[in-house]
């Protein structure tokens, strides 16, 4: 549980270095993501003894192929909010997170057999209520939050089946792209493009940031998506596009209206039920999670 609440509260208030860094190319930011991430993860790794697990990994095709199609999931969920918050779309990027945890349970339910309560059920209609109101409201196609919840959603489903752990299996992810990755960069620097070698100081530090940025809230997140319910996780995530919600109204000036009033009362409606329900199931089970 404390794993997914840093994990999505890092999440919620990381627009604030994406939109210091709108003067790079959300694809060029990517790039870095997965270099800098690879290189931070890889010390840890082999540092716990994980260098032969690692290359275990990477020869069977089945996990080689479940990471890889994660690892694109989770590039095109990068690439989507990143242009989205240069765009000056925070809200719309709050409102994909808000549908991810609404396909979360639709995916435990269908895909991993979950079942819910009827005080669940409840509280997932009334947030999905919400969300509803939000894409109503948003007065154009939402290709931004579909294309977040649905790349964001598939790859928590696929972290969840997934035999490696948390920092095994984000390094595999990143090992698979970030060779792409550094070709990518190191393409710019021969053409004398690119945020690094180019930049002030500050940007360029901000860039290498991103590694750190990317890979503990992932980590985070492998460890919450491996030992909660797919439903609790998916109630759970409403807390990072809350955070980025009210830094794109608060921070940002983007306008909040009184119907996005009201479905944000209606989610975080959902969210207590739902809460309250969990609490009580584990105070009538102790021991087991979420």
């Amino acid at each position: 549980m404390l794993a997914a609440v840093g994990c999505y509260f890092v999440w919620g208030i990381v627009p604030l270095l994406w939109r210091r860094l709108s003067s790079v190319d959300a694809v060029e930011l990517i790039a870095h993501r997965h270099v800098w991430s690879l290189a931070l993860l890889l010390p840890l790794l082999i540092e716990r003894g994980g260098w032969a697990d690692l290359r275990a990994a990477l020869r069977s095709p089945r996990d080689w192929w479940i990471n890889l199609v994660s690892a694109v999931l989770l590039t095109a969920n990068w690439l989507i909010y990143v242009w989205g918050v240069h765009a000056g779309q925070v809200i719309e990027c709050s409102l994909g997170y808000f549908l991810v945890p609404i396909l979360s349970i639709v995916l435990g339910r269908l895909v991993l057999g979950e079942t819910l309560r009827p005080l669940q059920r409840a509280a997932v209609a009334i947030a999905a209520v919400g969300v509803c109101l939000l894409v109503w409201r948003l007065g154009h196609f939402p290709w931004i939050a579909l294309g977040l919840a649905a790349s964001f959603g598939f790859y928590g489903l696929l972290r969840k089946q997934s035999p490696l752990g948390p920092m095994l299996g984000l390094t595999v992810e990143a090992s698979l792209l970030a060779p792409v990755a550094a070709g990518w960069l190191l393409w710019k620097a021969v053409h004398h493009e690119g945020a690094l070698g180019h930049s002030d100081l500050r940007t360029t530090l901000l860039v290498f940031s991103t590694g750190v940025v990317t890979a503990v809230p992932l980590l985070l997140f492998g460890i919450a998506a491996r030992r909660l319910r797919m439903t609790t996780l998916g109630l759970l995530q409403y807390l990072a596009p809350t955070c980025q919600f009210l830094i794109g109204w608060r921070w940002f000036g983007e306008p909040f209206t009184a119907e996005r009033a009201a479905a944000f009362a209606l989610i975080w409606t959902g969210l207590a039920l739902y809460s309250a329900d969990t609490l009580l199931a584990q105070r009538r089970r102790p021991g087991q999670s979420g």
